[in-house]
Parts: structure tokens; sequence; C-alpha cells
């Protein structure tokens, strides 16, 4: 029974912790550094992971984001793990196990001084990872993951696009979004699709 949920149960501690480090964030952000508190318009989830706040105070919220990016990274590794036996091809499912889930080690790295250069290897690898998976979404028979994997790559290349180029104004916004999005995804593939949908396809295509 654990083992079965650990997926989920461990998104959920995750965002339990997130949630509890946000009420004890002490304030600061981009567009106001003396504000109160964590702002969702406009603080990033990497404000709950500094030593201190953007309004320069200790940041009593950084034990509580710490713990549950161990717990998210966690969550999304065991995910690849698990979906990468669906895969029939070898390869890709190795593709899927080994980069998928061990990007999620640099994706705790996001919590440490190492933030910037931790985002873009995390965010390469998972994007590997999920490009495989989608790949073989797209050529079964799983229509409406087939639309949830497109849009889900959009969101993630915007958001991506909005970091990379430094368009900072709607950024904190497009993070929680992709973070939401990517939750759902990963749940539904995760509980919504089984080993038998990929069967039927051509591995030597």
């Amino acid at each position: 029974m654990l083992k079965k949920h650990s997926i989920l149960l461990g998104i959920i501690i995750s965002i339990l912790l997130l949630f509890i480090a946000t009420w004890h964030y002490p304030g600061g952000s981009q567009v106001d550094k003396n504000s109160v508190g964590f702002d969702w318009k406009n603080n990033y989830i990497s404000n709950l992971f500094g030593k201190n706040a953007v309004n320069g105070s200790g940041n009593s919220a950084r034990f509580w984001a710490i713990g549950g990016m161990i717990f998210f990274s966690a969550s999304f590794a065991i995910f690849f793990v698990e979906f990468s036996k669906k895969i029939p091809a070898k390869g890709a499912s190795k593709i899927i196990k080994y980069i998928g889930a061990g990007g999620m080690f640099f994706a705790f790295l996001i919590a440490t001084p190492l933030h910037d250069i931790m985002i873009t290897i995390a965010s390469t690898m998972f994007l590997i990872g999920m490009f495989y998976i989608t790949v073989f979404v797209l050529k079964s028979r799983l229509h409406l993951f087939k639309w949830l994997c497109i849009v889900w790559l959009l969101v993630f290349y915007y958001t991506l696009y909005l970091y990379g180029s430094g368009s900072v104004k709607y950024l904190p916004i497009m993070q929680k979004i992709t973070f939401a999005t990517t939750i759902a995804l990963i749940l539904g593939l995760a509980y919504f699709t089984k080993k038998e949908d990929f069967q039927q396809i051509n591995q030597g295509k």
C-alpha cells in the first residue's frame, strides 16, 4: 500500500512542507524588498531556500522548504523509475530511469547556493526524461495524455524562456503554474497509465 502510493504521499508531504515554509517566510520580493510574508505573485519558491529572506531577515522558512524539496525530488525520482518499467524499448526505458531519476538529485541541489547552475542541469535532465515519455505517449492510444504532455511541454518551455531571457515580471506566476501542471501530469501518468498502453508500440520505430 505504502509503496503503491509512495509518489502521491511524497508529493503531498512536499506540498505541505512548502506551504508551511511560505507561512514562515519573513518577507521581501522582487518588487518590494520590504514587503511582509510570502507574496505568491512576486516571490519565487527559491526565495524560501536562502539563509536570509529578500528583506535581509533570517529565513525561518528554509528548514521547511528544504524538507519539502527532499520529498519532492524523491517522489519524482520514484516516478521515473516506476514509469520506465512500462516502456518496452530498453534504451528509452534506461534513459527515462537514469536520466530522469538522476536529474532529481540535481533538482534537490536547487535548494543550495548552487541554485542557478542546478536549475540548468536539473531542467535539462528532467526535460530529456519527459521528452522520451511524451514520445511514447504520442505513439500510444492515450489521447488525453497526448494533449496534456504537449500543453505541459509548452508551459515548461515558456517558463524556461522567461527565466533565460530575464523577463521576470510574470516568472514567479509561471513558475507556480509549471509546478502545479508538472505535479498533475506526473500523478496522471503514474496512476492512469499502465504497461499495456505501450506494448503495442513497434520498438523498431
